[in-house]
This record gives structure tokens, C-alpha cells and sequence, in this order.
């Protein structure tokens, strides 16, 4: 009985053919730029990691550091 009350489904629509893949092939100039810019991306990823001073020990200091001073101790 409630098949009489429901709507029957729509068909589905058709599937659209994959789009053509891009070509693999990159020009000098491209190249160059995705050189740069990977270059650069290391650069910044060294110098973040030479700013934090603590490791998986704690704080990472030297024996010089450990020294009182004048007005820190």
C-alpha cells in the first residue's frame, strides 16, 4: 500500500565524459618559477625551525647560556 502514495524516482541524468587531462609538458619558464618558488618555501621552513629553542628534551641551551648575569640571573 505505499507504493500507491509514493512518487515514482526520476531517471538520472546522463554521465558527462572526463574533462581531457592537462598535458604534463611545462614550459622553461614555468619551470624556473616552480624552482624559485620551492626554493624559497625551504628557505622559510630552515629559518622557522632555527627560531624555536626548545627540542623533545626541554630547553635547549648551551653551558654559556646557563650563566648568571647581571640583571636576568
Amino acid at each position: 500500500m505505499g507504493s500507491i502514495f509514493k512518487p515514482k524516482m526520476p531517471a538520472l541524468p546522463p554521465v558527462q565524459p572526463l574533462p581531457e587531462p592537462p598535458s604534463a609538458e611545462l614550459s622553461p619558464e614555468e619551470e624556473a618559477r616552480i624552482q624559485k618558488e620551492q626554493a624559497a618555501i625551504e628557505r622559510r621552513r630552515v629559518g622557522r625551525k632555527k627560531t624555536i629553542l626548545t627540542g623533545p628534551l626541554g630547553i635547549a641551551e648551551t653551558k654559556e647560556e646557563k650563566l648568571k648575569t647581571l640583571l636576568g640571573e
